[in-house]
């Protein structure tokens, strides 16, 4: 058997790993990447993309039933829809596969070499991979870790039958008439929202008092008024016990100490996810860890000299755009560039509905970390573009220091905000103060004309409100 000896080797196609191979190629660096399954890992294959296609779907037959039911005040009537759950998969799936297939053509164009398997560690240089083939080993003088991770499983609820986690989730064919979903973050309340738009009963149990707990409740607010006028039932401080005797059924503890059945057809389990190392023989490489994940340092460098890691195997937070700009950092730094991370601006962003976007600090978090601010909001029912397209839940936040009007966070929540995070972050990452935002014309009449007002409001000479 004949061995395969690079200057780098990335285990994981992933966001981070194939955005690291292929900036590792463009510099010239001989590289390997390593994948059991199709390139883009975790977020394009079974993650943001499909999850995003699917919402898109959903909103779409949502805003068609309503003129159906002549609740569109625009005047516009339709005079029946439905919607075929596996034409609407198949729609994704052919999304993911141009994607895929994109990521495979750019890495082959940097020159990096797939090999297509599940990659094991025999020491810090040399893992053995098992391809179609047979195994193959590839010794390298540096190694990049990019794994990503897996949704974590339930000890009383593990996943099978009707117990299914968000991969499941974004493949089923056919549409379940209950839907609960365990788990009010992020991923649970995206899925949750498409579904219940689609047609199925949602049910959400968190054990929080509140459901998506990373964003402050101003925020978060105007999401679960929008859950109750769609109809999803919200049980907060509420756990999770198991299924019913009969399995038809989930069995939840209300914050009363009493026991509810949930009737369902699905059970989606959305409780947060965990490293994916098992079976890599990391534990025979002995890296320092943070709890579960890799503990790195400010160039992704771990414990063992000339091992990277990269993305959610190092923790939260656990976003692909995280991950691409950490693996991009680490080929410039192979290839000897002088790089360190700068985190102080990864934006979030929520698809529920309406969305949510947050982009450094908030007041609460500028607070304990001793700043005095002053914050400016501006609604979207003062836009005149939010007005036009019927979506004025929400609103803009800027947060900034009172002394100097340093901008230290921003915050969105409304229709289409996701799109501003590109100027949040660019905002903070530039160093701008409130006079530059409400310094800078903003084109009019778009949904961005909020970012300027909440600048305004915190100067405190807003103009339309």
């Amino acid at each position: 058997m004949k061995e395969i000896v690079c200057k780098l080797l990335v285990i994981g196609a992933g966001p981070g790993g194939y955005v690291c191979a292929i900036r590792a190629g463009q510099l010239g660096i001989d590289t390997v990447i390593v994948e059991a399954g199709k390139p883009g890992g975790t977020c394009l294959t079974v993650g943001c993309i499909p999850s995003k296609a699917l919402i898109h779907a959903a909103e779409e037959f949502d805003a068609t039933q309503k003129m159906l039911a002549g609740k569109n005040p625009m005047g516009i009537r339709v005079e029946g829809a439905s919607i075929d759950l596996g034409r609407t998969i198949a729609w994704k799936d052919g999304i993911v596969g141009r994607l895929t297939s994109g990521v495979s053509g750019l890495l082959q164009k940097a020159r990096v070499k797939i090999v297509h398997g599940r990659a094991r560690f025999r020491d810090g240089k040399t893992v053995e991979v098992e391809t179609e083939t047979g195994q193959q080993i590839i010794r390298a003088e540096t190694v990049v870790i990019a794994t990503g991770s897996d949704p974590v499983e339930l000890a009383n609820l593990p996943f099978g039958g009707r117990v299914i986690s968000s991969t499941e989730a974004l493949s089923l064919t056919e549409l379940p008439n209950k839907l609960v979903v365990v788990g009010g973050g992020y991923i649970g309340l995206e899925l949750g929202t498409a579904f219940a738009k689609m047609g199925s009963e949602v049910t959400v149990v968190e054990a929080m008092p509140q459901v998506l707990p990373q964003y402050d409740a101003e925020l978060v607010r105007h999401v679960m008024r929008k859950l109750t006028e769609g109809g999803i039932r919200v049980l907060t401080g509420a756990k999770a016990i198991g299924l019913a005797d009969n399995g038809e059924a989930l069995i939840v503890e209300t914050p009363d100490g009493r026991q509810q059945s949930l009737p369902a057809d699905r059970i989606l389990v959305t409780v947060g996810r965990r490293p994916r190392t098992a079976g890599s023989g990391l534990e025979e490489l002995d890296l320092d860890r943070a709890g579960p994940y890799l503990r790195i340092d400010d160039r992704c460098r771990t414990s063992m000299r000339a091992i990277y890691a990269i993305g959610d195997v190092t923790g939260e937070p656990m976003l692909a755009h995280r991950a691409m700009a950490q693996g991009e950092m680490v080929a410039e730094i192979i290839a000897g560039k002088k790089r360190a991370w700068d985190k102080r601006c990864i934006p979030a962003i929520c698809f529920t509905d309406p969305e949510i976007v947050s982009a450094g600090l908030s007041p609460a978090e500028a607070k304990a970390q001793g700043y005095e601010i002053r914050t400016g909001q501006f609604p979207f029912s003062a836009n005149g573009r939010a007005m036009t397209m019927l979506s004025e839940e929400g609103f803009v936040r800027v947060v900034a220091r009172a002394d100097t009007n340093l901008v230290l966070g921003l915050q969105a929540v409304g229709a289409g905000v996701s799109e501003l995070s590109a100027a949040f972050a660019l905002a903070i990452e530039m160093g701008a103060r409130l006079e530059d935002i409400a310094g800078t014309i903003h084109a009019h009449p778009t949904r961005s004309e909020a970012v300027m007002e909440a600048a305004l409001k915190a100067l405190g000479s807003a103009l339309h409100i």
